[in-house]
């Protein structure tokens, strides 16, 4: 298990990111899906928590075979998603990560929002007092992204807000810009698998972190598109991009049925619907198939004919003597 705490500030308001995040998550989700690969949203519905009081639940399928390094796509089906779950009481989030096809492997983040820098150090001292973990600061103006990734529009040493008048942050910003508030986030990856616990955790933190920084980036240079938005209207804004993008990345709705047909032989019979739907194929991979040209041994006679039980006829082979005496071995 590798746990880090994740501090990432904005020139905005915890009441103003409410809006902020829920307009990022949904447009960020569109633009990076397409056919076959990005984000189809399962569920999404209020949710009521006897501790934490109302909030949304969301369910996602998040596909990203292609976006996994070239290790990890030579052990996973060729069509292979994450599920996502999340419980949004704002300020307060619980984000689950988990596969079906590694049982072992999930993440949880809890994410606490509060008007400040990124100075208080307890915040998630009940949550994780006797843990160690790592804080690390992510400077969404400062901090290099993945070239891939960079747009200067959503740069925020270039971006300034038309409707704010906030931007074109420069070295520093966090000790003097106001208002300033902070995404405090915990995060706990884990991949209880020896040989490549290490490895995979770290890689997963690396994803999370370059998720994480580009995200807040673009949270803040779409400002002017959701600064006025009501709560009503960013839920329609998330809901109809929603839907254009589950139709984006091919998602239908299943086609259930119930029939009186004979259960099938269990080598035929399909996976559960928890597993992902990987295609399934009844021919070997070529490093198990038998070469085609390959000659056979001669070593066995091509035919064996047995003597027919009803006459008592004897057998005579090479080295086997048809007398009912035993073999001795030869004198020298």
């Amino acid at each position: 298990m590798l746990l880090k705490e994740y501090r990432i500030c904005m020139p905005l308001t915890v009441d103003e990111y409410k809006i902020g995040q829920l307009y990022m998550i949904s447009k960020h989700s569109h633009e990076q899906s397409d056919r076959g690969e990005g984000v189809e949203v399962v569920q999404n519905e209020p949710f009521e928590d006897p501790h934490h009081g109302n909030g949304q639940f969301t369910e996602k399928r998040v596909y990203l075979n292609s976006k996994l390094p070239s290790w990890a796509r030579a052990v996973v089906p060729k069509i292979f998603y994450v599920t996502e779950k999340a419980w949004n009481y704002y300020p307060y989030t619980i984000t689950e990560y988990t596969c079906s096809f590694l049982p072992k492997f999930s993440i949880h983040i809890e994410t606490k929002y509060e008007d400040n820098k990124g100075s208080n150090d307890s915040i998630f001292d009940n949550e994780a007092k006797d843990l160690e973990r790592e804080v690390c600061f992510i400077d969404i103006a400062c901090d290099e992204i993945p070239e891939r990734y960079y747009k200067e529009s959503e740069d925020p040493k270039h971006f300034k807000s038309e409707k704010t008048g906030r931007g074109q942050l420069r070295e520093g910003w966090r000790d003097s810009h106001q208002p300033i508030m902070c995404s405090y986030k915990l995060v706990t990856v884990k991949f209880e698998v020896w040989g490549l616990q290490t490895r995979v955790e770290q890689f997963v933190h690396k994803v999370v972190r370059d998720i994480l920084l580009i995200g807040h980036r673009q949270a803040f240079a779409w400002v002017d598109e959701w600064y006025d938005m009501t709560m009503d209207e960013v839920r329609e804004f998330e809901r109809a991009t929603q839907e254009a993008t589950n139709k984006k990345i091919g998602v239908f709705p299943p086609a259930i049925s119930i029939s009186t047909t004979p259960l099938l032989p269990s080598s035929v019979r399909s996976a559960p619907s928890s597993a992902p739907s990987t295609p399934l194929s009844t021919d070997a991979p070529e490093f198990l198939s038998v070469p085609k040209d390959r000659p056979r041994k001669k070593s066995a006679p091509e035919t064996l004919t047995l003597p027919d039980p009803e006459k008592k006829a004897t057998l005579n082979l090479p080295g086997i003597h048809s007398s009912d005496k035993p073999c001795r071995p030869k004198s020298e």
